[in-house]
């Protein structure tokens, strides 16, 4: 009954979402243009017992309950030789069993419950996430508190995800994206944790006692921050979340974020692949969440190639000249530590040369020539519209701005955006250019056929390092 439940729930949830606001008779030009009104409302914040700090936003349009917690403990924290112990940690965390609970009765209790769990690794974090019926939502809560706080850590399960783990390495092979990234932090981010990727020779001796120790000394109540929302009253969420999360009390050892020295790694780096087609990124060191140009950064690269086909990058490349399916570019902004600036697309082989100079030029035109006013007005017009969109629904507002909070942003970060980028001028966007786009100093990453690409490299010139498949494996 619960199980058709939910899906009665997601039903109403995709029919709400999907529905056209107009009819099929109006065309895009004759519907008004109406400015979006967006008012950011912020949760409520109290803590437990044992200071964590809750971040509640209630939402009883829908019977449904979502919880996250987010744990400070992420790829960040894990040695070189043991690349992908935080993948295993996430991995474990969800269905290597909890508390009174082995694997296997876990994984039912969750399913009688039509409860959707996820747990994922990333740089910074390890994140829990559950969503389920309002009814089961107590239940649902303390489940969650015993796989965040007595893990079990199935040793028969470990074996399964680290051979999971280990097939999707292989196949990391066939994935000429993911190569291509992979190589291009580790160039980057030489000799930090951030240039790290699992492989084989770091994966295959892990065992489930490091798994246990890295829990031990990385996931504590000091480190962890819980974001609850839905069909529910602000005493009811501090209720349920003090009974289950209140008294944990576990300490763990200290952890200093490693530091980060940018050394403007150039050239071109190659990785052999036999196919006819080959992928292409263009990196630099960029910008973190607290340098005063991101905004400006962000519509100088809207322009340049993250907006679409309305980017320079997209028109030149693939409308004007038919050489790629997509290019884009972006500025990962780092939340701690500098993000990369990355450009991209994949071309035929023999096109190459041709496709990274035109990038190259798109990105020093961008740098030497004034913008139009017509690219500044629509590139700030969608970044300000597309704004409210990056919320789904109130659960999502409400572990952004707890996220934002972790990381040190700005605490009106979220109410002063659209202003922000309203504010920023033609002479912004070509400044931030000249400030944070070096075409002529950039790291070129290339997977790809190493004979047919030939011509291409003698035409681009340069020192040429070549990585072997299987030292990314």
């Amino acid at each position: 009954m619960r199980f058709i439940q939910c899906l009665f729930v997601s039903f109403l949830l995709t029919v709400l979402f999907s529905c056209p606001v107009f009819s099929a008779e109006h065309r895009a030009d004759q519907v008004p243009s109406i400015p979006l009104d967006f008012t950011v409302t912020y949760p409520e914040k109290f803590r437990l017992t044992n200071g964590i700090e809750v971040f509640f936003k209630q939402d009883s349009e829908l019977p449904l309950v979502d919880v996250s917690v987010v744990v400070e403990a992420g790829k960040i924290g894990v040695p070189n030789n043991m690349a992908g112990l935080d993948e295993l940690v996430a991995a474990l965390l969800r269905n290597g069993g909890a508390g009174q609970l082995n694997a296997e009765l876990l994984d039912q209790r969750l399913e009688d419950l039509a409860a959707r769990v996820q747990v994922k690794a990333s740089t910074y974090t390890t994140s829990f996430d559950l969503s389920l019926l309002r009814e089961d939502a107590e239940e649902g809560v303390e489940l969650l508190a015993s796989m965040v706080q007595s893990p079990k850590f199935d040793a028969q399960r470990f074996t399964v995800n680290q051979q999971k783990l280990l097939e999707s390495i292989r196949r990391r092979g066939d994935r000429m994206t993911s190569l291509a990234q992979q190589v291009l932090f580790s160039q980057l981010y030489a000799g930090h944790p951030l240039a790290d990727f699992s492989r084989h020779e770091t994966v295959l001796p892990l065992t489930v006692d490091d798994v246990k120790r890295y829990y031990q000394q990385h996931f504590t109540p000091q480190r962890t921050r819980i974001a609850i929302s839905g069909d529910m009253t602000v005493g009811e969420a501090e209720q349920w979340l003090q009974r289950t999360f209140g008294g944990w009390l576990k300490q763990g050892g200290d952890s200093a974020l490693p530091h980060f020295k940018d050394t403007n790694p150039s050239g071109t780096v190659l990785v052999h692949r036999p196919i006819p087609q080959t992928t292409i990124l263009l990196g630099e060191i960029g910008i973190e969440k607290s340098n005063p140009d991101l905004h400006a950064v962000q519509v100088m690269n809207y322009i340049l190639g993250g907006g679409g086909f309305s980017s320079r990058l997209m028109r030149e490349i693939r409308s004007n000249r038919g050489l790629a399916y997509s290019v884009y570019s972006y500025f990962s902004v780092g939340r701690r530590l500098l993000g990369p600036f990355i450009a991209g697309c994949e071309t035929k082989n023999e096109s190459v040369a041709e496709v990274v100079n035109l990038m190259s030029a798109q990105m020093e035109t961008i740098r030497l020539q004034p913008i139009t006013e017509q690219e500044l007005n629509q590139a700030k017009d969608s970044l300000i519209n597309s704004f409210v969109f990056t919320f789904e629904n109130p659960h999502a507002l409400t572990k952004r701005i707890m996220s934002q909070q972790m990381y040190g942003y700005p605490e009106h970060y979220l109410d002063e955006y659209r202003q922000r980028i309203a504010a920023v001028t033609v002479a912004d966007v070509q400044r931030v250019a000249l400030t944070y786009l070096h075409p002529d100093q950039q790291l070129l990453i290339l997977v790809g056929d190493r004979e047919a690409l030939q011509p291409s490299l003698k035409q681009l010139g340069g020192s040429v390092e070549e990585i072997e498949l299987g030292d990314l494996l």
